[in-house]
């Protein structure tokens, strides 16, 4: 698999006064589908600080925001993992917005993250297990 795609729905809560989503909310959109793409390669994030001690922490994000997400709207967020090191790895994840009748619709925006693996006891960056090199590397695009 080189592409996970996962909705979600917007509610009230994702949105700010004008009924536009919060420029925030896409940060924790990603995360969920970030988390989804791993458990759909048959693990969580949980076991990797279960059996190793290990955790993955946001070392970068970018966000290009294209055309707002609005309350009720349904986006579908793509997740690929583009680049792959010992310790960290890159994924570009895109915004769109799902239509009622039309299918998908317009690309809403576009995060380039790097995530680092640390210790979680210090936070000092630590390689991949190799069971999770090789499920990262199967997302490979």
């Amino acid at each position: 698999m080189v592409e996970h795609n996962i909705d979600f729905r917007i509610y009230y809560e994702d949105t700010d006064a004008g009924g536009v989503v919060y420029h925030a909310r896409y940060l924790g959109l990603a995360e969920r589908a970030r988390t989804e793409a791993i458990r759909a390669q048959g693990r969580s994030a949980s076991d990797l600080l279960a059996e190793y001690g290990l955790a993955f922490v946001v070392r970068q994000a970018t966000i290009d925001y294209r055309a707002p997400l609005r309350l009720d709207d349904i986006v579908r967020v793509t997740t690929r993992l583009t680049e792959l090191g010992a310790a960290s790895c890159r994924l570009i994840q895109h915004f769109h917005r799902v239509g009622a009748k039309e299918g998908e619709g317009p690309g809403c925006g576009t995060l380039d993250v790097r995530l680092a693996c640390v210790r979680a006891l210090d936070g000092r960056a630590a390689r991949f297990p190799p069971p999770w090199r090789d499920l990262l590397g199967a997302l490979v695009a």
